[in-house]
C-alpha cells in the first residue's frame, strides 16, 4: 500500500468514527439525556457491565487518574453512576452505572443502530457483515475510548 493510499484510509475510518461518534451521541441527546457527550459513552462502555475503579477507567479512556476522577464525579453529579465500596479492595472505590447509566446505555444502543442503517442500505446486509468481519479481525478487542 502506497502513503497516499494509507492516508486516504486512514482519513475515511477517522471520518466515518467522527461521524458515528457524533451521530450516538445526538440521538442518545435526542432520547432525552441532557448533558452527556461522547466521553461519557467511552466511559460507560468501561463501566458496564460490572463497573471499574477510577484507576481502570483511566486506562481505559487513555488519560490521567485525576482526569478519569473529574469524569466520575460528573457522571455521579449528573445521576448516571455512583461509587460503591469495592468488593476486593477496602482502600479502593468502584464506580458503577446506575439505572439512569443504563438507560442512556440503552438509548446510545438504539442511537447506534439508527446511525448504521444508512450503510446497510447504501452497502446491503452482506457487505456489512464483511466489513464487521473485516474490522474486528484488525481491532478485535478495542478499548473503545476516544481520540483525544
Amino acid at each position: 500500500m502506497q502513503n497516499s493510499e494509507a492516508m486516504a484510509l486512514s482519513a475515511a475510518l477517522l471520518a466515518v468514527a467522527g461521524e458515528l461518534t457524533q451521530r450516538i451521541n445526538d440521538g442518545v441527546v435526542a432520547r432525552g439525556f441532557e448533558g452527556v457527550r461522547p466521553a461519557h459513552g467511552f466511559a460507560f462502555a468501561r463501566l458496564a457491565p460490572d463497573g471499574a475503579t477510577a484507576t481502570e477507567l483511566a486506562a481505559h479512556l487513555g488519560v490521567t487518574k485525576q482526569a478519569a476522577s473529574q469524569l466520575v464525579d460528573e457522571i455521579v453529579r449528573k445521576g448516571y453512576a455512583e461509587r460503591r465500596p469495592h468488593p476486593g479492595d477496602a482502600r479502593a472505590r468502584l464506580v458503577v452505572l446506575t439505572e439512569r447509566g443504563w438507560a442512556c446505555t440503552r438509548a446510545a444502543e438504539e442511537a447506534a443502530a439508527e446511525a448504521v442503517r444508512p450503510w446497510a442500505e447504501l452497502l446491503g446486509a452482506a457487505e456489512i457483515r464483511s466489513l464487521q468481519r473485516q474490522l474486528l479481525r484488525i481491532a478485535p478487542y478495542g478499548p473503545i475510548r476516544p481520540a483525544w
